[in-house]
């Protein structure tokens, strides 16, 4: 796998809600794509942050608060 699943941040291997492994190409790529995007905004977000004098450890706080309200509209 890339540098990335070895750098902690993207799972070895992402997983079906039975615990089955996801094993087609275009999903992974869709899915790692995303998280990409995602992570470089929360990075950006980071840095203006501290940059314009806001606590690091409250920008972290709210980017977990932000995905912990994320919803799933297909339950």
């Amino acid at each position: 796998m890339d540098d990335k699943a070895s750098s902690g941040w993207l799972p070895p291997a992402w997983r079906t809600p039975d615990g089955g492994v996801v094993a087609c190409v275009e999903k992974l790529k869709v899915m790692n794509g995303n998280l990409d995007e995602i992570r470089q905004l929360c990075q950006d977000a980071l840095e203006d942050g501290v940059l314009m004098g806001c606590d690091e450890q409250q920008i972290r706080q709210v980017l977990h608060a932000l995905v912990d309200s994320l919803e799933n509209p297909y339950r």
